[in-house]
């Protein structure tokens, strides 16, 4: 029987007893995902993206049956946490640079080559994280999130966690893209390659972002999430709010906008520095 069968198993019969089989699905489900051997969710090959249900509900398992556990590091503090959830650990062969500073990274999230962690950051249960990204200070990649190649988190930079319900769409960042400071991405917002977003932008499922080259509004639909378009400029903005009581007051409300799409200028603005590579 496969783990992803068994994961299946416990959930469709609502299994409570069985210790040697959580521990199993534990042990193996942890091991696939920090090696990048499975992950919540992957491209399907036709442009979009799948979710992986299953993956999800073994991580919603680890929770559900682990026991509050005491982990001492090191360094003298001690950690509580799910006895289903080891620690993360990494070698000098990963490849991974993790900068000294107190950054954390759980268990069960990969961690690719050349990756940059600078401190403070975190990644938590169940994230992707591609070859060539940097994670910079205060940033956060939340559960499940899926980070692509050579993607630039900024610092501060918040993406969002989706763990339940087990079908929804994470947070998807795709390859190359700049996420500027301070910005919050959540619910399963997905950023398309190049796309760059600027300090301070803020997106939703209930966001509504103007495309003003294209003339058009953006905005997420049933069973389909918020969606940057590729190479997107995307800055904050203000939109009036046509009411009376608005005008009267010279109210707006907060609307991101695509001001343009990328050129030489943009990228010369954004190239990564092999260097620090």
């Amino acid at each position: 029987m496969t783990l992803k069968e068994k994961i299946i198993g416990i959930v469709e019969n609502n299994i409570e007893s069985d210790e040697m089989l959580i521990n199993e699905i534990s042990q193996g489900l942890i091991e696939k995902l920090n090696n990048g051997e499975i992950r919540s969710a992957e491209p399907d090959g036709k442009g979009g993206w799948a979710v992986n249900i299953w993956v999800k509900q073994g991580i919603l398992l680890l929770f559900k049956y682990g026991k509050m556990n005491e982990v001492n590091y090191t360094s003298g503090f001690p950690f509580y946490d799910k006895d289903t959830l080891p620690l993360h650990s990494f070698d000098i062969t990963d490849g991974v640079r993790i900068v000294p500073g107190g950054s954390s990274i759980r268990t069960g999230s990969y961690i690719a080559k050349g990756v940059i962690c600078m401190p403070p950051m975190y990644v938590n249960i169940g994230a992707y994280v591609d070859e060539g990204t940097m994670i910079d200070s205060h940033a956060l990649v939340g559960t499940c999130a899926q980070i692509g190649k050579r993607v630039h988190l900024s610092a501060a930079a918040q993406i969002g966690g989706v763990l339940e319900p087990a079908g929804m769409k994470p947070v998807i960042i795709e390859d190359d893209v700049l996420v500027g400071g301070n910005c919050g991405i959540y619910e399963g917002t997905l950023v398309r390659k190049r796309a760059v977003l600027a300090s301070g932008v803020i997106l939703t499922a209930s966001t509504k972002v103007y495309d003003l080259p294209n003339e058009r509004i953006i905005t997420a639909g049933e069973g389909k999430p918020l969606e940057i378009p590729e190479g997107a400029v995307v800055v904050s903005g203000a939109r009036q709010i046509d009411s009376e009581f608005g005008r009267q007051n010279g109210l707006s409300i907060y609307s991101p906008m695509i001001i343009k799409y990328r050129d030489n200028k943009t990228d010369a603005k954004t190239a990564l520095e092999e260097a620090l590579r």
